[in-house]
């Protein structure tokens, strides 16, 4: 039974990889001259900038099963080395895929360890979404039953208040989010309303679809800028079939890339300006200081 099961899904999976489906794509106008011209990124030095694509859950404990039993790590693996390769492509010679094995609480802080002795300019970790099991209806899928929710399609995005770099990680995100804005996907709101319970998020940018979730382990502690990035629903049986397809990875992943490319070269532009800023008058005053601070010190 389980040989039969895992050829089904197996035969699943390829048949994704080969097809080109629309679900979930919200298509802009064919009008080449409506277009803007891409920004000017030239600040970002790509084979100088690192970044880590970690890769969500392990094949351990592979996270959720989609809506035809295939688990969340391959779909997370799939999407992460094509993100990978568009990376690279663009210049960033430097990225790194992150691949964790090991139990849950294991694997999280091998994973936030791995990332932090690398070191890195930013993380994303690389997710794909479900529902909680109040909202999961069965269904029967090649003679095997199968649970799903065609509720709440589309990514999110999430990063930490208490990561030590959250207001670039919230930089990041922001352009994320926007970039597969501009590309047509849309994000779930469904992380807002009340009926998610413990699960509920505040949503800090609704325009780029960024939520706050400051426990996730992956983002509090990491020592970079992160954002970790739910795909979509695996949940959902047609957005399940389209993260599956080669035209949505190519989206996501050259959404990503240009957000990259955004935010690397914001952070260039910013430490340049930095730099040329004049060094503040703080010798003279500390001297002035300095006798004041000595006398007490000496009955110590």
């Amino acid at each position: 039974m389980k040989s039969r099961r895992q050829s089904g899904v197996a035969a699943f999976v390829l048949a994704c990889l080969f097809s080109v489906g629309p679900f979930g794509v919200v298509r802009a106008a064919d009008d080449k001259a409506a277009t803007p011209p891409k920004p000017d990124y030239s600040a970002c030095k790509r084979a100088d900038f690192r970044i880590v694509i970690d890769v969500g859950h392990t094949p351990e404990v592979p996270g959720a099963d989609s809506a035809r039993g295939v688990a969340e790590f391959t779909f997370n693996l799939r999407l992460a080395k094509a993100v990978e390769k568009s990376l690279k492509d663009a210049g960033f010679s430097q990225a790194n895929l992150l691949v964790t094995t090991g139990k849950t609480r294991a694997g999280l802080a091998s994973r936030v360890e791995n990332a932090n002795h690398l070191p890195a300019d930013l993380f994303l970790s690389i997710h794909h979404d479900s529902v909680p099991d109040k909202f999961k209806a069965k269904w029967d899928y090649e003679g095997e039953q199968h649970t799903y929710c065609d509720r709440f399609p589309g990514h999110s995005i999430f990063v930490s208040k208490d990561n030590p770099h959250y207001t670039e990680s919230l930089a990041f995100a922001r352009q994320l989010g926007l970039q597969l804005k501009a590309r047509g996907l849309r994000y779930t709101s469904h992380y807002t309303e009340a009926f998610m319970g413990s699960r509920r998020r505040q949503l800090v940018d609704p325009q780029a679809g960024v939520y706050r979730y400051d426990q996730l382990i992956v983002l509090r502690h990491t020592l970079m800028p992160a954002a970790l990035l739910e795909a979509g629903s695996i949940i959902n049986r047609d957005e399940e079939i389209a993260l599956a397809s080669d035209e949505r990875t190519a989206l996501v992943g050259a959404g990503v890339t240009e957000a990259v490319e955004a935010f690397c070269a914001a952070q260039a532009t910013r430490v340049a300006d930095q730099a040329r800023q004049p060094p503040r008058r703080v010798e003279a005053a500390a001297t002035a200081r300095a006798p004041q601070q000595a006398t007490p010190a000496k009955h110590r």
